[in-house]
């Protein structure tokens, strides 16, 4: 029975943008503004005889939306009243777009999967109602209320909570490679809205219920998981589906009823006759397409292409878009290096190859801990692209061994500065003297009878801790490479 159902789901995105004021009035748009009602004016209150005035960056934004997901951007979309009532809606009615939207069609790839787009278009958010704790009240906050707020609908194409999760991943990742938004979902800035049915394989499709506000990814994928086997249950006893709206309730992990889903005409949508028709020209959308940067599939294709990095790493140089950019730069500086060093040829690919390695290592685990203790962002830390070159070609070149590193790396995180010049001023050259390395070998040789015991035995943990006996009586300082030929010479002549 199980087999027989196969969940058909679309997607609604909200997205609030990043301007600086409101959609149709010159309040500020401010999303870290704590005190309540200070953002407002007649205009977004709703106050009679109040005229909208459209907001021209935001109409810009979501036409960069759609073109960057391959929209058709229409010539003359207009804006229309949606009229419903609700306590944080101050005029009664919303301002939005129906059947002329900014952009129709499109669609985003998830890995090998295309998913349609219906449409992109822009309206204006509501207010916030906060509802207090042992309260028989709800309070209102207007700050909210205008701030231009852009919705993306899927097609029903997508067919798993885990699609539907990448899907909004995606499409978050998307809003901060084009600055449309900071699209923080628990500041409410992106929230993600699921329709959702279950369909027989070869018949009808089932009758759609809507999950509404959901605010993080894990939200998304768990509400659809639930509702998937609650529907399915409802089927298998016989049971109708009802077309509802429901809501997602986070503790207990469950969706619960909230209203019956309206249909388009219980909006009775008609043109907003305080507002002019709109006119999108062909010179403003290819000035607002010049804008539009590396996006991050392309980024995927190139990262594979030109530095052969493994699928996580490049993921995390996607994901990661600062820090992105921060690696190509220092990779930039090493093959400049290395040229330099090698009498301005070209760079060997195994030379190359293993540079690459070595620095996205270095920044993927090291460096994107230090930021993380240091809650600092992949944009705003002192180490230049030039010094952290400079410190990996120390490590590619056995100056410094893989412990001194992470020191210098952290003097360099906490005070920006060269690394030669930090390893000079606190002594941490790497001790490179065969002879005083075989010294402090034969000292620990001598200290250590049971390891050297089981390595004879071929056991080779017993080396590796030799090793780190040497290394932790040079504080370090010792090449572990000369380390290792030191210890293994004199324990083959034992």
């Amino acid at each position: 029975m199980r087999g027989e159902y196969k969940p058909v789901i679309g997607l609604e995105i909200h997205v609030e943008l990043m301007t600086n004021s409101k959609m149709f009035c010159s309040c500020p748009n401010d999303p870290n503004e704590h005190h309540p009602n200070v953002n407002v004016c007649p205009i977004c209150m709703g106050h009679p005889g109040t005229l909208p005035v459209i907001n021209k960056e935001a109409v810009k934004k979501v036409i960069k939306t759609g073109l960057a997901l391959n929209a058709q951007i229409l010539e003359d979309p207009r804006f229309d009243r949606k009229n419903y009532f609700y306590p944080d809606l101050p005029k009664g009615y919303q301002i939005s777009q129906y059947d002329k939207p900014l952009c129709k069609g499109g669609f985003l790839r998830i890995g090998e999967k295309k998913i349609r787009i219906n449409r992109i278009h822009l309206e204006e958010d509501t207010g916030r109602l906060i509802h207090q704790k042992g309260e028989n009240c709800s309070l209102i906050d207007f700050n909210r209320a205008g701030i231009p707020l852009m919705e993306l609908v899927t097609e029903p194409d997508i067919n798993s909570p885990q699609e539907a999760r990448r899907f909004a991943e995606e499409f978050h990742l998307l809003m901060h490679y084009l600055e449309i938004s900071d699209a923080d979902m628990e500041k409410g800035q992106m929230r993600v809205e699921v329709n959702i049915s279950l369909a027989k394989e070869k018949g009808e499709l089932g009758t759609k219920v809507e999950i509404k506000n959901l605010n993080s990814f894990r939200a998304v994928e768990k509400a659809i998981e639930y509702e998937i086997k609650r529907q399915r249950e409802l089927l298998e006893k016989g049971k109708e589906i009802v077309q509802e709206t429901r809501g997602w309730d986070e503790t207990r992990e469950i969706t619960l009823p909230q209203r019956e889903k309206e249909f388009a005409h219980d909006y009775r949508y008609f043109p907003e006759p305080d507002l002019p028709p709109l006119h999108i020209t062909p010179e403003m959308i290819q000035e607002i397409k010049a804008e539009i940067g590396e996006l991050p599939q392309s980024r995927r294709k190139r990262f594979e292409r030109e530095y052969h990095l493994d699928k996580k790493k490049i993921e995390f140089f996607v994901y990661n878009k600062e820090l992105g950019e921060y690696f190509e730069k220092v990779m930039s500086e090493l093959r400049e290096w290395i040229k330099e060093k090698e009498g301005k040829r070209e760079v060997k690919e195994k030379e190359w190859g293993k540079l690459v390695i070595l620095c996205a290592n270095y920044i993927v685990t090291d460096l994107q801990g230090l930021l993380k203790r240091a809650s600092v962002s992949g944009e705003d830390f002192l180490i230049t692209p030039e010094n952290f070159a400079e410190f990996i070609s120390l490590i590619y070149e056995g100056k410094i061994s893989s412990k001194i590193a992470k020191m210098v790396l952290e003097e360099m995180f906490a005070k920006g500065g060269d690394p030669s010049h930090i390893i000079a001023e606190k002594g941490l050259i790497q001790l490179s003297d065969s002879g005083a390395i075989e010294k402090i070998v034969k000292e620990v040789i001598k200290a250590q009878p049971k390891a050297v015991r089981d390595y004879k035995m071929g056991k080779q943990n017993a080396l590796q801790f030799l090793v780190g006996q040497v290394m932790a009586r040079t504080r370090g300082r010792a090449n572990p490479q000369l380390v290792h030929k030191i210890l293994r010479e004199i324990l083959g002549e034992k």
